[in-house]
């Protein structure tokens, strides 16, 4: 691994979660860390049963299926022994996704030139929401164009660690550059072990935990 690759894995995140999720947080990411991923985000939903979703990727940003399963062999003993949620719930350890939501500094500079939407803790200029173009960071702040604001479009520094959340938004211009890394990783990583994947699906391995 380069240096780059190397600061970029230890890179913090700056937009984490509360409560619960965060318990499995603090137990996921040294986990997910000596395997070579990063943790994203942590999840869990009531929706049809408990469900912990941990979103992972490497470095790169990329995420196999293979590397899914990886983390989720590695992670469910962790967390039985741990035992954070108190209820039987379902792994799924996925990958971040086209929208994927963005945590760390590195991601407004990496996805600067597509819209994002992203939600402060506290009102900037009397709001709490912003939609526009990433012009990548200023700082400890997100550069974002709010084409909203007027015709021309209106740039505000938002503070990263004041973020609740901050996540790409869906756009043409993302499914295309999408798919563009994706063939581009395909032919410098054709038969090697990482295989990339369809842009945008979620990589999952599950199972019954508590049970």
């Amino acid at each position: 691994m380069n240096d780059d690759l190397t600061k970029s894995a230890d890179e913090p995140r700056l937009i984490t979660e509360p409560g619960r999720a965060a318990r499995v947080a603090a137990i996921a990411e040294p986990v997910l860390g000596g395997l070579g991923y990063r943790l994203v985000r942590v999840r869990i939903s009531g929706a049809a049963g408990c469900t912990v979703q941990i979103m992972a990727e490497r470095p790169d940003g990329t995420m196999s299926i293979e590397d899914c399963e990886a983390a989720s062999r590695a992670l469910s003993p962790v967390l039985d022994v741990a035992d954070p949620i108190e209820s039987a719930y379902r792994l799924e350890i996925s990958s971040p996704g086209i929208d994927r939501p963005l945590v760390r500094h590195s991601d407004f500079d990496r996805y600067a030139g597509h819209v994002a939407h992203v939600e402060m803790t506290a009102p900037i200029n009397g709001r709490r929401r912003f939609r526009g173009q990433l012009l990548g960071t200023a700082g400890d702040n997100a550069r974002i164009r709010c084409s909203d604001a007027t015709p021309d479009g209106t740039d505000v520094l938002l503070p990263i660690d004041d973020m609740m959340e901050a996540k790409l938004v869906l756009t043409d211009a993302l499914v295309s550059e999408s798919l563009r890394r994706s063939k581009h990783g395909d032919r410098e990583g054709r038969g090697s072990h990482n295989g990339n994947t369809t842009p945008g699906r979620d990589l999952a391995a599950s199972q019954r935990k508590g049970d």
